[in-house]
């Protein structure tokens, strides 16, 4: 089974027209399709193409309530908050991000991350998808020193270790990778990440 996870399109058809050339059985949008919520109708026409096969969430540019409309407008699968097995697999996901300086349309507070995130602490084989990075990790770095992650989530890989977590949120960490325990971790961006099961 193959995978496709990205982030952070933030509108960029031509980099979302090359993502979906890649052939997968499923395709998992990680948020932030566009920016501040405008723009999502041309996206969406864009992603129809594999309607059957996508899995959205919003990051913090969308608001819930955009990607369920989305979703149904175009026939896509909601994740947000979400788990499905597929092939003896958990896939779960969880949009928006902590608080951010810019008061964007999908935020949390670290409790809410926290609470969301619990009902997937006994999922296994998890493959865990969140737009926001773990806080304090390659995953979260924007310079050395500076990171805006969040605790919550990173409280989560800590404590579960699911077998992969991907995420997007932060640009400047995009196509890193790293091992956070037993969890193999990426910050995808807008490239994308082919994960084969």
């Amino acid at each position: 089974m193959r995978l496709l996870i990205f982030s952070d399109i933030h509108g960029d058809r031509a980099a979302l027209e090359r993502l979906l050339e890649i052939d997968a059985d499923h395709y998992i949008a990680a948020g932030d399709l566009v920016s501040w919520g405008r723009g999502l109708d041309s996206i969406g026409r864009i992603l129809e193409r594999r309607a059957g096969r996508l899995f959205v969430m919003p990051g913090n540019h969308e608001s819930e309530r955009d990607t369920e409309s989305l979703c149904e407008r175009y026939g896509f699968r909601h994740l947000h908050g979400r788990s499905v097995e597929l092939d003896g697999w958990h896939l779960a996901g969880l949009g928006y991000s902590n608080p951010t300086p810019f008061d964007t349309p999908g935020e949390y507070s670290e409790e809410e991350i926290a609470a969301r995130l619990e009902p997937f602490s006994g999922l296994a084989p998890l493959v865990l998808v969140c737009h926001c990075p773990p806080r304090d990790s390659p995953l979260d770095r924007v310079r050395d020193g500076l990171h805006f992650g969040s605790t919550a989530v990173a409280g989560f890989l800590n404590r579960v270790q699911p077998r992969y977590f991907f995420c997007g949120h932060i640009h400047e960490a995009a196509g890193v990778s790293a091992q956070l325990g037993a969890t193999w971790a990426m910050n995808v961006g807008k490239k994308g990440f082919l994960l084969e099961l």
